[in-house]
């Protein structure tokens, strides 16, 4: 039974945090059973020698015992623990190691900073949806790692000597947030990063993406304000004027951020605006997943280097017993009213049709739990539910499509996304909307050729008149969706076509 597969297990001994990562197969995809973060700070226990202290091992120590916990129960070939850039520092890492070896009862396995980057870069292609040539960063505690690839494929690959924790005691160990301080922290990652810009730069990428704990900072920080998910240089350089308001690194107050990241985000964002300016980046997207996702995939069986989002959206459907039939009937008729609005109404590819052509697949979710309220909880389940390769801003955005696919719309839920602009958002609903209409009686076989075709504000639909007079109710109720969607600033007409019968 798939509910009994047995239990994966990661666990990452980074330079900020410790991790561990609990899941399981189930439904043709990767179910999150546990996530155990502890906040170790290794790299602050380092020396100007290297030399890791007895005080930064044992806390580190005393995290592992926890894990071993979770961890016996767990197959041995089901685990993999690894340490990254501050034990590869330390020069008594040989002492720590056996030591956390002896803690675990488990194997730990020192990744090279190159093999870091490369895990990070698969963890990426394996959970993110985006072009296919990419740049990956990634800011530690005490390394920063840069991968281009393509696809499944690393190109070129680079470690750093450089982060967070690290550059919090270097620049600002006094815990002054000063414009000199910034600067001083800034040229020296640009002045770090130089000797290695050429080598990626001349491979080309076509999207940036990252998913450290400083972009997450970041990114949550915009999503508090009700924007897209997206970091831009700009942006990056308010955030800094904002902490430099403040005395020291101890009162950092800003909206979205966490107590927990406040300490080491000064540094974390000059080294971020350190590889924006250096490698000329106009915007960075979360991924949803780097290292621990990395190691992962390469344990499980059978091949993982499908669309992450088909395998997402196939495991709810499955979990959930969505009508996949009915679900294909809708796709294919939210392609044909696409296809028919898309250069008057400017309609862009991409991203935006496939997460038109998501919501088809997964707007009756709720019905499992029951009929009278199943879009309340179709969103609330895409809300809460383990989405790969679905961001932030992409999930809100099918949320709101589940919320409004038929009955009343309330603007605020479209207002309240930022995937897209609102006028674009209004016309994928209104496609979304109609082809749900049209395959209301579940039976492809019965849907006509149709044309849609736009006059300023009026949708005029021409149906055939024999169809419309088998499918009295359908014909009805495209007639009072001119009520709803006349909320969206559009008012629909129903043309009869009595020239055809099909």
């Amino acid at each position: 039974m798939e509910t009994l597969s047995p239990l994966y297990a990661v666990v990452d001994l980074g330079s900020n945090s410790f991790h561990m990562l609990l899941t399981r197969q189930l439904a043709d995809s990767v179910q999150v059973v546990d996530k155990v973060k502890r906040k170790v700070r290794l790299a602050a226990g380092l020396s100007e020698d290297n030399i890791l202290s007895e005080q930064a091992m044992a806390k580190g120590l005393e995290c592992l015992s926890f894990f071993a916990e979770r961890l016996q129960d767990i197959p041995e070939k089901n685990i993999r623990i690894v340490a990254t850039a501050t034990l590869r520092l330390a020069k008594n890492r040989a002492e720590f190691i056996a030591k956390a070896e002896a803690a675990l009862g488990h194997k730990v396995t020192l990744l090279s900073g190159i093999a870091e980057a490369e895990h990070i870069y698969l963890g990426v292609a394996h959970t993110s949806v985006s072009a296919n040539k990419r740049l990956v960063l990634d800011i530690g505690g005490a390394s920063t790692e840069l991968i281009v690839g393509r696809g499944f494929t690393v190109k070129k690959a680079h470690s750093l000597n450089l982060g967070c924790v690290s550059y919090n005691q270097k620049y600002f160990s006094d815990g002054t947030l000063s414009s000199a301080n910034f600067s001083r922290a800034i040229s020296a990652a640009e002045h770090a990063i130089a000797p290695i810009k050429a080598d990626f730069c001349d491979i080309g990428w076509q999207c940036v993406l990252g998913g450290s704990g400083t972009m997450q900072a970041l990114a949550e920080m915009l999503i508090y304000q009700h924007k897209p998910s997206v970091l831009t240089l700009d942006f990056l350089y308010q955030v800094q004027m904002q902490l430099q308001n403040f005395d020291h690194i101890n009162s950092i107050d800003l909206p979205g951020l966490s107590t927990e990241r406040s300490p080491v985000i000064a540094s974390g964002l000059a080294i971020l605006i350190a590889l924006f300016q250096q490698f000329s980046i106009k915007e960075l997207t979360l991924s949803s997943g780097a290292l621990r996702e990395g190691l992962l995939y390469e344990m499980l069986p059978g091949n993982r280097t499908t669309n992450i989002r088909q395998r997402t959206i196939s495991a709810l459907s499955q979990r959930f017993h969505i009508d996949q039939q009915h679900a294909v009937s809708v796709k294919r008729q939210i392609n044909i009213i696409y296809s028919q609005l898309k250069s008057t109404w400017n309609l862009p590819d991409g991203n935006a049709l496939a997460l038109l052509l998501a919501s088809g697949d997964l707007h009756e979710i709720g019905l499992l739990l029951e009929y009278k309220y199943h879009q309340q909880h179709s969103a609330y389940i895409l809300k809460h539910a383990d989405l790969a390769g679905f961001n932030q801003s992409d999930r809100k955005f099918l949320v709101s499509l589940v919320l409004l696919y038929k009955g009343d719309i309330n603007l605020a839920h479209i207002e309240q996304q930022s995937a897209l602009d609102d006028e674009t958002a209004k016309r994928l609903l209104i496609i979304l909307r109609l082809a749900i209409k049209l395959c209301r009686r579940r039976k492809d076989d019965e849907l006509p050729n149709y044309r849609l075709w736009l006059n300023k504000k009026v949708l005029n639909l021409s149906l055939p008149e024999v169809w419309l007079m088998q499918h009295t109710l359908i014909h009805d109720e495209l007639k009072q969706e001119n009520d709803h969607i006349s909320r969206l600033g559009y008012s629909l007409h129903i043309d009869v076509d009595n020239n055809s019968s099909t």
